[in-house]
């Protein structure tokens, strides 16, 4: 499957738009209208994109057009279309979750990364799939829109939780997506759909995820982060820019600095291919994760084999927090669900039943142990390079034993590990293997997105950038089309 031609408006980067944008070589209008045409063109292939925003990105795209023609000074994402997973408010439209219980629960207000697209002036284009509630497991599929297709393979699952992002980045129907990372949401898709993805820091872009005016509960004020997904690792640096930040509607965000003390020389990067040594690496994912340390290392960078400190406490803490909290709301969030999108949170619980209150107790300060041991290891090794997942995408299934949860789950541990311990990762393309996009992320101290981002920076210039690219065929059968 051969890459798209960058001969149209939908198929260049955020940052090139945005560049013809502000030389007043193309207009915002244009380029709204041109990721339109795209979305009619290709969304029904691949149904990433539940809803239009064709008005509001319309009107959007005429008020830059004016103020760029009265000489006014615009955002650094002026015109530059994106697209919004379903649950991040964005006012005006039902942040649905992907379950009819919340399809009418329009937002009042834009959630901050939205407020702050918008205030640099990127444009959102459309609501993307998710999972019914972003805990139906890895493959996107919800109650409400069916299910998205991996336009790599449709016998490959495109990702999840943010997998409706991912695609709709991947294929051109958007230059950005603004999704969320809960335990690898949005790298798991970002590497499954051949894109980059940005997970910050914990506090680092402030966020909104409250449900019915809920505030969450321990583990969900901790794990979930927005963050977006572009094609490029330049495009995720100009959204980080614009995302990171405090904000009084989100008091966990910190004002720390963008940008850490520039390194005297390229920084010691540890290497790990098989998180706690599980023996379960696919050879496409090993030879990705060489040829990512392999251009690391001509970069100058000091490259050796680490092993990750404290894995397993960091796996049982997230499992034992998370799943305490959601037995707790079972009663409530079971009812909005089928019986398949149930089965992930179900078989998981089977598994590892939750912990009483005096081990949840104890997990709070297990995780500052854990959190301790990565801060030294950054110390000595200030960026950790790994698999997203040990394994190539698997089916677009939801699991029906605990074995096949275990099989689907296990390959990510480092993408939950990373998330307990709240450092900043990024997912970046390193090829094709057999086909499938393949990649690796590359993982920080806390709040050294830079170094991440720098780090990426030199895998893609070494080994490319695959999206944006046209689906494979596929006969679409039961998933509901875009809505207008």
């Amino acid at each position: 499957m051969e890459k798209t031609e960058k001969t149209e408006l939908w198929a260049l980067e955020a940052s090139e738009l945005a560049e013809l944008m502000a030389s007043g070589e193309v207009s915002a209008a244009e380029a709204v209208e041109a990721h339109l045409e795209r979305i009619a063109t290709v969304n029904p292939r691949v149904n990433a994109v539940t809803r239009l925003l064709e008005d509001s990105a319309r009107q959007a795209a005429r008020e830059t057009d004016r103020r760029r023609a009265a000489g006014e000074r615009l955002g650094p994402l002026a015109g530059v279309p994106f697209t919004v997973k379903e649950n991040i408010h964005v006012a005006g439209s039902a942040t649905t979750h992907g379950v009819p219980y919340f399809r009418d629960r329009v937002a009042q207000a834009d959630a901050p990364p939205v407020r702050r697209l918008r205030a640099a002036g990127a444009i959102p284009i459309g609501r993307t799939n998710m999972p019914d509630l972003a805990i139906a497991g890895v493959h996107t599929v919800s109650q409400l829109f069916g299910d998205t297709v991996n336009p790599w393979d449709p016998q490959r699952t495109p990702g999840g939780t943010s997998g409706g992002d991912a695609v709709a980045v991947a294929t051109g129907m958007a230059a950005l997506g603004l999704g969320n990372d809960s335990g690898g949401s949005v790298r798991n898709p970002a590497t499954f759909n051949g894109v980059a993805g940005l997970k910050p820091s914990y506090g680092r872009f402030p966020a909104d995820h409250r449900m019915n005016d809920q505030e969450p509960v321990l583990g969900h004020q901790l794990f979930p982060v927005d963050g977006p997904l572009a094609r490029s690792v330049a495009d995720l640096r100009a959204a980080y820019e614009v995302l990171a930040g405090t904000d009084p509607q989100d008091p966990r965000a910190v004002p720390a600095p963008l940008y850490g003390p520039r390194p005297d020389a390229p920084v010691r990067v540890g290497v790990v291919t098989d998180p706690g040594g599980r023996g379960d690496v696919h050879p496409d994912v090993r030879a990705a994760i060489e040829a990512a340390a392999a251009a690391l290392e001509d970069a100058g960078h000091p490259v050796e084999e680490v092993e990750v400190p404290h894995l397993q406490d960091a796996l049982d803490g997230y499992g034992a927090l998370l799943r305490t909290e959601f037995t707790l709301a079972w009663p409530v969030l079971r009812r909005l669900l089928t019986d398949d999108s149930a089965r992930h949170i179900e078989l998981d619980t089977q598994r590892h039943p939750a912990v009483g209150l005096e081990e949840y107790i104890r997990q709070t300060g297990v995780r500052l142990g854990v959190q301790r041991a990565w801060a030294r290891f950054f110390e000595r090794c200030p960026l950790l390079l790994g698999p997203v997942s040990t394994q190539p995408a698997p089916a677009p299934v939801v699991p029906r034993t605990p074995e096949e949860r275990d099989a689907m789950m296990t390959p990510m541990r480092l993408l939950t590990a990373t998330t307990y311990v709240g450092v900043p990762a990024v997912a970046v393309p390193t090829g094709l293997a057999a086909g499938l996009p393949q990649g690796v992320q590359v993982v920080a101290g806390m709040y050294r997105e830079d170094l991440c981002l720098d780090a990426a920076q030199r895998i893609e210039e070494r080994l490319g950038v695959l999206a944006p690219l046209d689906p494979r065929p596929h006969r679409f059968d039961g998933a509901e089309r875009v809505r207008g």
